[in-house]
């Protein structure tokens, strides 16, 4: 009976929580202010004030600073209130601090000189990286994310973010003895981390609800500040969800398709809902890829309720104020759903758009009608958003082409998708030593405005030997942390003591160093240096000149292609000849990331073209100085010159694979060879690589002056946020007045375009054009009832291809000359050609009307 009793007593019992928080001294309030605030991860004096705590705890809590408060002796804090000399340093960390809150910044001084000054962005993201202290991120995608943040802090931009609150993040990564991948997931402890609860009137923390399938999901609010911007973050782990919904924010990137669209329902449906309780209006919604797309459809739910239209009024009043950023052009990497999954999420929610299911589910398809293919969260996102971009030149190229059958019949050069090119936030990549040589020869305009270009002008003026010394120190710190790190790899691997000893002795620090970091995918071809073993080990193992190659990154745990990718460098790295020349970092983040692209000279980056959307570590790399050695993809075919790095191959694409392998393989060998180890080798007066040196200055001349995330934000607000809001501002007032207006108005459009017709089309082609000549055309229009004014006839002209088909070209407005008949109207201009060769050009009909953008003209374009 007793051990009955004590059972249920046991199965009864009640957890009374409650939070410990460490006692600072008054004086040392500041401390916790600057724990809580992301601002210290890019301010190197605020880093150094939290080391000169207690350097040791800093490393050992990695880089924690709430955790590491919560750990300090109460002795050292009293101890650290009294000592004059960190004081100073407390108020001078923090004046800056208060400084950075409050100072006028790009974005003040642009809303003081236009409509902007209501502007409110909501930006969401699936991961956010902006620190190894928040492991909510998984790789590139999540860091841009954090970086985006930063820069609009930087700039003042008026952003707050949205994400999810992972209780494990990202999977941590270990080897085996044999190199292959194994996954584990580590428990966040959010009390210990930058991250505080959003509490509501009633002191209780912030709490949203929204309906996941057949069940209610409840997600608690928390916050994390970076800089002047807020992180809200949706978390699922409370106590009235059932186990399966307080996992949805488990994982990052975790489970399978239905945690999948759980977890993009919680971040899109509950985002907006969130945002909503916060009392927070945005007047522009940026979708960070497709993962929150549905906040589209939520966006358009509130207006049907709020203001009682319709889901066409809605639609085109809040796809004004959307904007798309799409990331990857590898199919895997758009979210798909199947029609199944769909009807068992979203059967109920699709009425309270005013759509019949078939409708519903067109709006996430290429070809609405066709009931086979999925549902893709890419094209929903591109179908209700006004303003859509890639995140380099020949990303959104590739976009364009890929993504063309939605904007059908546009042609693909016309397809509304642009290209912003990402960048990265200088500061927080930098090093120490190498901001502190910025600040002597570049001044402190490089920092209080990174909009700025004209201080990187002034790299020339740093003496070669005083960069040269810099970076070399940078190389040496990374040598003694590569070697820590393998330390420990080994160690958990239960290494013996000799095998431990030689790990203290790998890579040598005055070699050059190759820097190798990505995600193991098979497109990222992160091991091709790797294809001819022995003429590597030639190049690697030369006495006089060594090479030798840092490389780091983790597979996707369902990729077992990529993890035997990685299993092959480890048993390479194993080898006694090489193991000196050939190290694989284990559980790649942005700490290993922060230590590599400060310390290599070379930075190799080698995927298959066009499939690297962008890519940023080469940027980081070069801001600190490491030259780019790279397949012409992504930001690398904008960025590069045969002044500032080295391009494998001159941009081609393959359909032999292997074939592109081979070739580009040994084009890194002949490069490596030929003109990267004998620039770096040859020295001049003082044992100084004269020639390495100058070709460091012109890459830091030209490349952190442009890929930073100052001149992207400056592209978004330009390109999208400034007209997202000026077009969401325009639709929305007035109950949407002029959004009925212009649906009304396209109505009568479309009850009248079965009429329209082109009657004829005069220009003179059957005889040569001779260059720079014009060709006048005239276009015969039989409008039936549209009126004149609201059409527009283009030519649409471009050379021809071998079989005689347009491509991409220009776009001739012609003038409306008149009425010829009752209802058939003359509109004419002239052609100009470039350049010489065989030319073509059709005619088209477009509606037009002030408020009409290119998304919403499909069905009514005409062509001749």
């Amino acid at each position: 009976m007793a051990t009955d009793t004590a059972k249920k007593a046991d199965t009864m019992q009640t957890v009374r929580i409650f939070t410990v928080v460490p006692e600072l001294p008054a004086r040392l309030e500041g401390l916790r202010r600057l724990a809580y605030n992301l601002w210290w991860t890019w301010n190197a004096e605020a880093i150094e004030l939290f080391q000169r705590l207690d350097r040791q705890l800093w490393e050992k809590c990695y880089h924690n600073p709430v955790l590491m408060l919560g750990r300090l002796e109460q002795n050292t804090l009293d101890r650290l209130a009294e000592d004059e000399a960190f004081l100073t340093h407390l108020d001078s960390v923090i004046e800056r601090f208060q400084q950075h809150l409050s100072r006028h910044s790009w974005y003040h001084h642009l809303s003081e000189q236009s409509d902007l000054d209501k502007l409110q962005i909501a930006y969401f993201s699936a991961e956010f990286g902006l620190s190894e202290v928040l492991p909510i991120y998984s790789g590139g995608l999540g860091v841009l994310s954090g970086d985006h943040l930063k820069a609009a802090s930087d700039m003042g931009l008026p952003l707050v973010a949205v994400g999810l609150l992972y209780r494990e993040g990202y999977f941590r990564q270990y080897l085996s003895a044999d190199g292959w991948q194994h996954e584990k997931y580590l428990q966040n402890d959010f009390y210990n981390l930058p991250v505080l609860p959003v509490r509501n009137e009633a002191a209780q923390q912030l709490r949203i609800c929204v309906r996941c399938g057949q069940r209610d999901v409840i997600a608690q609010v928390w916050q994390i500040n970076v800089g002047r911007v807020v992180l809200y973050l949706l978390d699922t782990n409370v106590p009235e969800n059932t186990p399966a919904d307080r996992s949805i924010t488990g994982r990052l990137y975790g489970g399978d398709r239905e945690m999948r669209i759980r977890q993009e329902i919680v971040l899109g449906i509950g985002g907006v809902r969130m945002l909503e309780a916060l009392g927070i209006e945005p007047t522009v919604f940026h979708m960070n890829e497709g993962h929150s797309a549905f906040l589209a459809l939520e966006r358009i739910r509130k207006l049907i309720e709020k203001e009682k239209v319709n889901f066409a009024q809605a639609c085109q009043a809040t796809a004004a104020g959307n904007v798309f950023t799409t990331h990857t052009p590898v199919p895997a990497g758009n979210d798909m759903f199947s029609p199944d999954l769909m009807r068992r999420y979203f059967t109920d929610y699709s009425s309270t758009l005013q759509l019949n299911w078939q409708e519903f589910v067109g709006l996430g398809r290429q070809e609405p009608d066709n009931d086979k293919e999925d549902f893709c969260m890419t094209v929903l996102a591109l179908r209700l958003s006004d303003y859509a971009n890639g995140v380099s030149s020949l990303h959104g190229k590739v976009s364009r082409k890929m993504w063309a059958n939605v904007f059908a019949p546009l042609p693909e050069d016309e397809v509304p998708v642009v290209s912003i090119t990402n960048g990265v936030h200088s500061r927080g990549w930098l090093s120490h030593e190498m901001t502190g040589l910025f600040e002597r020869y570049l001044g402190p305009h490089w920092v209080e405005d990174p909009s700025d270009h004209r201080p990187w002008k002034r790299i020339e003026d740093i003496p070669g030997s005083e960069l040269w010394r810099t970076h070399e120190r940078r190389r040496e710190r990374l040598v003694a942390f590569v070697r820590r790190g393998l330390r420990r790899q080994l160690q958990r691997r239960g290494a013996g003591a000799n095998e431990l000893a030689k790990a203290m002795e790998v890579l040598n620090p005055e070699a050059l160093t190759v820097g190798i970091a990505r995600r193991f995918a098979s497109y990222k071809r992160c091991a091709l240096v790797l294809r001819d073993i022995g003429r590597l080990r030639q190049i690697l193992l030369n006495k006089d000149h060594p090479v030798q190659i840092i490389m780091a990154g983790k597979a996707h745990p369902c990729d077992n292609a990529g993890k035997e990718i990685i299993r092959n460098v480890i048993r390479l790295a194993q080898e006694d000849s090489l193991r000196h020349h050939l190290v694989f970092l284990e559980d790649y983040d942005i700490n290993i990331a922060r230590y590599m692209v400060q310390g290599v000279d070379l930075w190799l980056n080698t995927p298959r073209r066009p499939m690297e959307a962008s890519g940023t570590s080469g940027m980081k790399a070069a801001v600190n100085g490491a030259l780019n050695l790279s397949v012409l993809d992504g930001w690398w075919a904008e960025a590069y010159d045969p002044q500032i790095g080295w391009a494998v191959g001159q941009g081609e694409e393959y359909f032999d694979h292997d074939y592109q392998d081979q070739v580009e393989s040994e084009a890194i060998y002949n490069i490596l060879e030929r003109e990267i180890v004998p620039l770096f080798y040859d020295r001049g007066a003082g044992g100084l690589p004269t020639g390495w040196i100058e070709k460091m200055k012109r890459s830091l001349a030209a490349i952190p002056a442009h890929f930073n995330t100052a001149r992207m934000i400056q592209e978004y607000t330009e390109l999208s946020y400034r007209p997202a809001h000026q077009r969401w501002t325009a639709l929305s007032a007035d109950h949407l007045e002029r959004t009925r207006k212009l649906l009304a108005w396209r109505d009568l459009i479309e009850a009248g375009w079965p009429k329209l017709s082109v009657r004829a089309v005069h220009a003179q082609t059957d005889q040569p054009l001779l260059l720079h000549e014009e060709m006048p055309v005239r276009v015969e229009v039989q409008l039936g009832q549209i009126d004149p004014q609201d059409i527009k006839v283009q030519l649409y002209c471009s050379p021809l291809d071998a079989r005689g088909r347009l491509g991409p070209g220009d776009t001739i407005e012609l003038s409306h000359e008149g009425a010829i008949e009752d209802d058939v109207h003359a509109f004419t201009g002239a052609i100009r050609c470039p350049s010489t060769g065989r030319y073509g050009f059709a005619v088209r009909v477009l509606p037009s009307h002030p408020d009409l953008s290119l998304r919403q003209i499909q069905g009514l374009m005409l062509w001749a």
